[in-house]
């Protein structure tokens, strides 16, 4: 796996493009909800490390990975400079991990190439619960600081 050897939490701040004067929204599914708090957790201190003012960052709830796409949408409407999408789906027995990973994987594809403030994929999609846990905090650090690093870095290249 790519990540096996790197902490997802690690970055240069001095490489970092000064945030103070962004917004950004964050859409964070309510389903699996142990894993996707972990997530935002690690994006919002993210964006406070780098000089976000917390009146600059707006937090909407979805039920679910697949209600990330219309969030998405909505909140690109609020006047931010870019999204992040958090969502986990975990392999479960049937098919329907495929059709969830697939649908919201195109669908927020779908909202950068259609809309000029950029979305950021900050959905796990895991074999298991331990994977997650891994990657929203544990060993393998927190995807959601790496994508609230790939927020700002697009919201300054959107400028």
């Amino acid at each position: 796996m790519a990540t096996e050897n790197k902490n997802l939490s690690e970055y240069d701040k001095a490489t970092i493009p000064n945030a103070k004067n962004f917004r950004f929204g964050i859409v964070v599914s309510e389903w699996n909800d142990t894993i996707t708090e972990g997530l935002f957790n690690g994006a919002f201190k993210a964006l406070l490390e780098n000089h976000v003012p917390k009146e600059n960052i707006i937090r909407w709830n979805v039920p679910g990975s697949y209600e990330l796409i219309y969030g998405c949408k909505k909140m690109q409407q609020q006047a931010v400079d870019a999204v992040i999408a958090i969502g986990s789906v975990i392999q479960g027995e049937t098919k329907h991990f495929d059709f969830v990973c697939e649908g919201v994987a195109q669908g927020i594809k779908d909202l950068n190439v259609l809309h000029d403030v950029p979305v950021i994929f900050c959905v796990l999609t895991d074999n298991n619960l331990q994977q997650a846990i891994d990657r929203s905090g544990g060993k393998h650090g927190n995807k959601g600081t790496e994508a609230a690093v790939a927020a700002i870095k697009m919201a300054h290249l959107n400028k």
